[in-house]
């Protein structure tokens, strides 16, 4: 119990623990009461010894149990590069720096192979095997209803996954689909969209073509090169067979110089009235013709 508590004890004779918001005001208004809720010590406190109740103890907790029972094993590090004696070093313990991870743990996996190397023989030494058979058979711990719960959690989560990842490929395949379809839509658009330029041209008389009409172009080859030709439609076709297929018509049967020098269709027979194809003279393919009936009339009416 503190000063404080003794005053307003003695004060009051009341339990510290019974009293007011009140009481404890008024003790602190006659100034009664200390600020602080801590007691300072002097000096600093002694740790008690008890070197009888340790031993006592140590005591209790040493078992007389043999070493197979125990297999606790006391041994420094082996050396970092272990002789096939498998000693353990003398090395010091001090040498190894806490504060370097890799060497700490170095020095602790080097700790563990000397008690090994000590341990081994002496099992061996009382004939305990040390490696597991090939038929060795050990019991689970848990049993076969919680395994297979566990199995079925696990093939549940399996099937979920693959369901995951189907969907999601799913939607991957769904999404590529609507980007080629609207590419698709595109293109039609505006394909669409030049076959009526192209009308709207036709009609304003800046264009005859319509070609697009036909649709798909035929490809014609020749040696390694290709091109490409439009089928006329019907409407060119019946204007070409009305009224040609263009060009100049005017003056088309005009001699030219090419056509006044050459003489390859030439026939003198022909042109000085001997040949067979000038009708009605002499020596030609008329010749032994008979007149017609009106001549032959008159002939006879001169003779009557």
């Amino acid at each position: 119990m503190s000063d404080v508590e003794d005053e307003i004890t003695s004060d009051s004779d009341l339990d510290p623990s019974e009293l007011t918001d009140k009481e404890l005001q008024l003790a602190f208004s006659e100034g009664k009461l200390k600020p602080g809720l801590n007691l300072i010590l002097e000096g600093k406190p002694k740790t008690p010894n008890n070197i009888s109740g340790l031993k006592q103890s140590l005591l209790d907790l040493q078992k007389d149990l043999p070493w197979l029972e125990r297999l606790d094993v006391t041994a420094e590090p082996v050396p970092e590069m272990p002789g096939l004696t498998g000693q353990a070093s003398s090395q010091d313990s001090s040498e190894v720096n806490a504060e370097d991870d890799f060497q700490r743990e170095m020095s602790f996996y080097r700790q563990a192979q000397a008690a090994v190397l000590f341990a081994l023989p002496r099992l061996q030494k009382m004939k305990v095997a040390t490696k597991r058979p090939d038929d060795y058979f050990a019991e689970m711990a848990k049993t076969d209803q919680h395994m297979q719960k566990i199995r079925q959690k696990l093939q549940a989560k399996q099937s979920s996954m693959e369901k995951s990842e189907k969907a999601k490929q799913l939607r991957a395949l769904r999404k590529y689909g609507k980007k080629v379809q609207v590419e698709v839509l595109q293109k039609r658009q505006k394909e669409k969209s030049a076959m009526m330029n192209q009308i709207k041209k036709y009609q304003k008389g800046l264009s005859d073509k319509l070609d697009f009409l036909e649709g798909d172009q035929t490809q014609k080859k020749s040696g390694d090169s290709a091109a490409f030709y439009a089928i006329p439609n019907a409407k060119r076709r019946y204007k070409d067979q009305k009224f040609g297929f263009g060009g100049k018509k005017k003056g088309s049967k005009w001699n030219t110089k090419e056509s006044v020098n050459d003489v390859s269709g030439f026939r003198a027979s022909v042109a000085q009235g001997k040949g067979p194809h000038r009708p009605g003279k002499k020596g030609g393919k008329n010749a032994n013709k008979r007149p017609s009936k009106r001549t032959r009339q008159k002939i006879k009416s001169k003779g009557r």
